[in-house]
């Protein structure tokens, strides 16, 4: 007879102990991981704990309560934890792999006393002497609202905009820039929003130096007391003028010189200018003038691009603007002249000198312009002219007569071969009467004109300044590139510092007008400019 099972039972207690035991400790894992999973939940995310002193607590305190316009996102977007691999199984989350979008492209915004920027526009009647400018600050430095668009504009998105804006334009959207940080520790660059050409706008006219360069040295001074002043002395600050640089670089104290000294001063030197023009020197580059087009979303871009492609034009070229006859060695005089001889419907003159001049008006500057293949843009008072950018807006290939206009310019902008989308002509050219426009411009087959427009086309994107409101997934606008450049630039210096070298050298150096060029052109195309 065989004996009994007598533990049966005892295995079957053991086995159940071991599942309930497995289960308690799964659960457990489970809890402990989700718990991780919930840090990162929106963004935030558990960081190893930092010391601060006592001064720097109440540094970041005040700065967070000073920039209180400012809407300042996470350090990591609510959707940086989308990037966390999850592992079946053993729910395991590898947080090596996380990475901020945000690194390398921080902006710390100064919170600067009023009177250097919205205490300038209280002023807004006197901001430019022949002008009232209050009209002009509505829609956030858009201006007014065009009301009757005439079935040449879209019905929404554009403003009657002034050309000397962008500073206010610059500074309200930078407030919706994703990358903010009130900790300056964390930012590659930091935004000075001085208003440098509204308030010099002011005393150009009438002034003595004193008044001309306050604002300046205020703005130094004020600078120099900053904690992040003494990080790179000022190499990883920007700001954005409104005029063009020679408006800033007065090189004596002599009361008959044009403009103010701001650029010339010690610590400006060491800071990067975003401007409508630059000049020669490495520290100044140049954004596009503000046009009249600023779309909310980017199917008003799409649409618009579209229309201006696909427009049947009736004239060769054009022209927009008046003569310069006081201005030695202009070419207006004669641009205006071969377009006003040209054949019929060759060449459409808009004349901005003539009683009720309609060139402040963007219904009859794009009605113009739209209907032509080129567009001429001749310097005026300076290299550089805002009918640029109203023209590549309205898909009509500008024509250049100088390679500071353009060129040495926007090279964050244009592409680096000039032929895809422009034709130059060269000044001495048309000043010596060697070269006839229309015959220069009919070589161009029909094929090619497509071609180049379509190249224009392209360009709309990046000139124009969208509503501050807007988020554009599928184009980056002038803004944007310009805070994507200044950052590359300045984590650029930042790189040269931690191998030991000096930062300084080329960093605010004169007379590089040939080296922005061959950047652009080409050192092979650059001898053919000249």
């Amino acid at each position: 007879m065989e004996k009994p099972i007598v533990n049966g039972s005892h295995c079957h207690n053991q086995l159940w102990f071991i599942i309930r035991a497995s289960f308690v400790f799964c659960l457990v894992l489970l809890c402990l991981d989700y718990s991780v999973l919930s840090g990162v939940k929106n963004g935030v995310f558990p960081l190893v704990s930092q010391s601060f002193s006592g001064s720097q607590k109440t540094h970041n305190a005040t700065q967070l309560a000073a920039i209180d316009e400012i809407s300042v996102p996470n350090p990591i977007s609510s959707d940086a934890h989308r990037d966390f691999p999850f592992r079946e199984n053993n729910y395991n989350i590898t947080l090596a792999n996380v990475t901020d979008p945000c690194s390398g492209k921080y902006i710390y915004v100064h919170r600067l006393p009023t009177r250097f920027n919205n205490g300038v526009l209280r002023d807004c009647r006197n901001l430019i002497k022949w002008f009232n400018m209050c009209p002009s600050l509505m829609n956030s430095g858009f201006g007014p609202k065009v009301v009757k668009p005439q079935g040449v504009l879209s019905r929404k998105n554009w403003f009657e905009t002034n050309q000397f804006m962008l500073e206010l334009i610059f500074h309200q959207r930078i407030k919706q820039y994703k990358c903010l940080t009130n900790d300056s520790s964390m930012a590659s660059a930091v935004y000075v929003p001085f208003y440098a050409g509204l308030d010099v706008g002011r005393y150009l006219w009438g002034y003595n130096t004193s008044v001309r360069d306050s604002a300046a040295y205020g703005v130094a001074d004020w600078l120099r007391k900053q904690h992040e002043w003494n990080r790179m002395f000022g190499q990883d600050h920007f700001f954005v003028a409104g005029r063009i640089a020679w408006d800033f670089r007065r090189q004596t104290n002599n009361e008959s010189e044009w403009g103010s000294k701001l650029m010339n001063l010690p610590e400006f030197m060491n800071i990067t200018m975003l401007s409508i023009e630059s000049s020669s020197w490495s520290n100044e580059f140049a954004i596009p003038y503000p046009t009249y087009f600023h779309p909310l979303r980017n199917i008003n871009v799409v649409h618009w691009q579209k229309r201006t492609r696909t427009r049947k034009r009736r004239y060769l070229f054009c022209f927009a603007g008046a003569p310069r006859p006081t201005m030695k060695g202009s070419i207006r005089g004669e641009i205006i002249n071969q377009c006003l001889s040209a054949p019929n419907r060759t060449c459409k003159f808009l004349d901005c000198k003539a009683e009720g001049n309609k060139c402040d008006a963007p219904v009859e500057v794009i009605k113009v312009f739209r209907d032509c293949n080129f567009c001429l843009q001749p310097p005026g008072d300076s290299y550089t002219r805002r009918s640029t950018f109203d023209s590549i807006i309205s898909g009509c290939i500008p024509v250049f007569f100088h390679p500071y206009s353009a060129y040495a310019q926007y090279i964050w902008y244009f592409p680096k071969n000039y032929t895809k989308y422009s034709v130059y002509i060269p000044q001495n050219d048309i000043k010596n009467g060697n070269v006839s426009i229309n015959r220069v411009l009919l070589r161009f087959s029909e094929h090619r004109i497509s071609e180049m427009r379509k190249e224009v086309v392209k360009l709309i994107p990046k000139v124009i300044y969208a509503n501050p409101k807007s988020r554009f997934e599928r184009f980056e606008d002038a803004i944007d590139i310009a805070l994507k450049k200044v950052t590359e630039r300045v984590n650029k210096v930042g790189k040269v510092m931690k191998e030991g070298k000096d930062p300084s050298v080329d960093f605010a150096a004169g007379n590089q007008w040939k080296l922005k060029l061959a950047g652009i052109v080409g050192d092979q195309a650059l001898e053919t400019l000249f």
